[in-house]
């Protein structure tokens, strides 16, 4: 077992200057030109890639301008804060996600690859500071705040994964009744019986839920909508419905043989694990996928091992299939087993975190990329696989659809005792066939409300499975869509970059600031008393790239990384710890402090120190507040933009004067 974090050395791969160079021409024409430029500085905020790359809409930037010192908390009636600073981060953060302890451990963060760092050198660890605030709301028993008061509109949301229990909040968070109904003992959805426990703890799964339910939202367990109960009590009983079903069905192979016993599908084998029946596999387990949820079944049965002269009634396939429970007794006579994992798709394109395939080679797990099931053999006295057939094939996206090019003479057979097809979902819609579209889903616009179906809304799988970050935000989109519908508002346009952003008048107002809010726009003056005289906001239709940065700012920082616990063959049998540690509050405001802040002001000073006219000049602490740290004085400024220039996070934009 080996604590690693990943340290690797990395240098700088953004130039300010071509080799040879030794002046900066165009900064060198505006300057020499400003005589007669006619465009002066305006305080744009715009979306960062982060943001705009995070399918639940978390306000990653706001949120690591807090860690990082740069907004401060409000203050209490006696002038200190009111708050911590990690409260007022996870506040901030869970304003989009309620689960920012199970993200920071398992979402892919897609918000990382979208980061402005990776120019520089490599991307803020954004997941791992929504890790360590996440756990330190458990620690300190962070709740919400309930609605001060309550419109008395119930809402019905089905299915208790992360899209119906985010959407679950958000409503709850408005003030309206919510009843969760769900076919399982627990709630969680895939969060719980997707994932393997030592990828997410469920006592942090509990806690979030938790959170959750203290808003007063209700729940109606072990109850299947269209089976224990009809659309037609929901319809009476409640003001809207959304429906949050994941998809818990499994596909299985489309190959011949894959109507064996012993050939089963990831989301049954992962459900019974996680229910606690299952407790051993086969000596050989082979799976089939590539994705993320392959890889936690090869990874589960690493852990599980096999167990020498099974019973026939004690077979792996008995237990998924719900029929028997492993008995605990016989875990101590279990060995290591042999996983593979098989995909169509080369190393470099599969879908898996690269992370967790690391992990997963390092663990002994044997990995076939390029390879497409054929046929599975069968034992011709039993009806059991006793191998799968597999040949070299070439994969490729032709639209939405994928087309698989078997190559001929390139079969081989794998041995196998157990084997597992992870290669897709769907969804149960026994008793809800009216909302099917006819390709195992719904169809519902860019609010979320079913076509067709007024007060009906969906999100999360139901509409196309993807990632836990993309249900948690599907649920939160709707819930606005809820609210507007229970409040006989028409159901707006959604905004281009749809995520969360930072509001600069709601801050002045926090900071208990006083303005007068123009009647018009009033570009173009520094003397009029309004809070925002020369501020727009874009966030909402645009997010700024690398190249609109002064990226000449930003030095080499060498990324702080959590340790994870690498597992050999040998030691992966029976651990079911976790592997993941977060980092140390210290390492996490270094890693905020990467933070490049783009579209935002980050107080660097760069404008009032570069002006030559002094024209830009810090706002008076009085009226001051993050987003309003500058101001220019326009009797002084002569538009020789080298404000614009040194600006490191693209705020400054010389608009002024088009």
């Amino acid at each position: 077992m080996s604590a690693t974090t990943e340290v690797k050395v990395q240098t700088l791969t953004y130039r300010r200057y071509r080799e040879g160079d030794n002046e900066y021409k165009d900064l060198h024409q505006r300057i020499f030109q400003a005589g007669w430029s006619h465009k002066c500085p305006t305080y744009i905020q715009s979306a960062p890639p982060c943001q705009g790359s995070c399918p639940s809409g978390e306000d990653i930037r706001s949120y690591l301008q807090i860690v990082r010192g740069i907004e401060k908390p409000p203050l209490g009636a006696d002038g200190k804060p009111a708050m911590s600073w990690q409260e007022y981060a996870w506040r901030r953060l869970t304003e989009a996600n309620p689960f920012p302890a199970v993200m920071g451990r398992v979402c892919p963060a897609p918000c990382e690859t979208g980061c402005n760092r990776n120019v520089v050198e490599e991307h803020v660890g954004i997941n791992s500071v929504e890790h360590y605030l996440g756990d330190w709301a458990i620690c300190n028993g962070l709740k919400y705040e309930a609605p001060a008061t309550c419109t008395g509109k119930k809402v019905a949301v089905i299915g208790g994964g992360p899209a119906g229990l985010s959407c679950a909040y958000q409503l709850a968070r408005k003030g309206h009744e919510v009843t969760l109904f769900d076919e399982h003992e627990h709630l969680g959805g895939m969060m719980r019986y997707g994932i393997p426990g030592f990828r997410t703890p469920r006592e942090t799964l509990d806690a979030e839920i938790g959170r959750i339910l203290d808003l007063g939202v209700k729940t109606r367990m072990n109850c299947h909508v269209g089976k224990d109960i009809g659309m037609e009590e929901l319809r009476a009983g409640f003001d809207a419905v959304f429906f949050g079903l994941g998809a818990q069905s499994g596909r299985p192979l489309p190959v011949p043989g894959a109507q064996a016993p012993n050939c089963v599908t990831a989301t049954a084998f992962l459900k019974a694990f996680n229910d606690g029946r299952l407790r051993h596999v086969g000596k050989r387990v082979v799976v089939i996928g590539g994705g993320d949820t392959s890889i936690d079944v090869a990874t589960v049965a690493r852990r599980l091992g096999h167990i020498d002269q099974v019973s026939e009634k004690d077979r792996p396939e008995h237990a998924i299939a719900g029929q028997i429970a492993h008995d605990v007794a016989q875990v101590s006579a279990r060995q290591g087993a042999e996983v593979t994992l098989s995909s169509v798709f080369t190393m470099d394109k599969m879908q898996a975190n690269p992370h967790e395939i690391e992990q997963a080679k390092a663990e002994g797990i044997t990995l076939l990329d390029g390879w497409s099931p054929v046929e599975v053999l069968l034992d011709p006295r039993t009806g059991q696989a006793t191998a799968l057939r597999i040949a070299q094939c070439d994969a490729k996206f032709v639209g939405p659809k994928l087309e698989i090019t078997v190559k001929p003479g390139t079969e081989r057979d794998i041995p196998a005792d157990l084997i597992v097809s992870a290669i897709g979902q769907a969804v149960d819609f026994a008793g809800l066939e009216e909302f099917n579209n006819g390709r195992g889903a719904m169809s519902a616009d860019k609010s979320y409300q079913v076509q067709g179906k007024p007060g009906v809304f969906a999100g999360g799988d139901v509409l196309r499975p993807h990632l836990l970050t993309t249900a948690i935000g599907h649920g939160a989109i709707a819930a606005e869509g809820i609210d507007e519908y229970l409040n006989h508002h028409e159901i707006g346009k959604r905004p281009k970059v749809d995520v969360h952003h930072f509001d600069l008048v709601r801050k002045m107002v926090e900071r208990g600031y006083s303005f007068r809010r123009a009647e018009e726009p009033l570009r173009g003056t520094c003397d009029a008393e309004v809070g925002v005289h020369n501020f727009d906001t874009r966030s909402e239709r645009y997010v700024i790239p690398s190249t609109e940065l002064f990226l000449g700012h930003f030095g080499y920082v060498a990324r702080n990384r959590r340790k994870t616990i690498t597992l050999t063959a040998e030691q992966a049998l029976g651990n079911f710890q976790e592997r993941l540690e977060p980092l140390s509050e210290a390492e996490v405001i270094a890693e905020a402090k990467r933070c490049m802040s783009c579209g935002m002001c980050f107080e660097c000073d760069n404008c009032v120190v570069y002006c030559p006219q002094i024209a830009v000049y810090r706002v008076p602490k009085a009226k001051a507040t993050l987003g309003r740290y500058v101001a220019t004085d326009y009797k002084k400024c002569i538009g020789c933009h080298i404000c614009h220039d040194v600006c490191p996070t693209g705020y400054i934009q010389m608009g002024l004067g088009e």
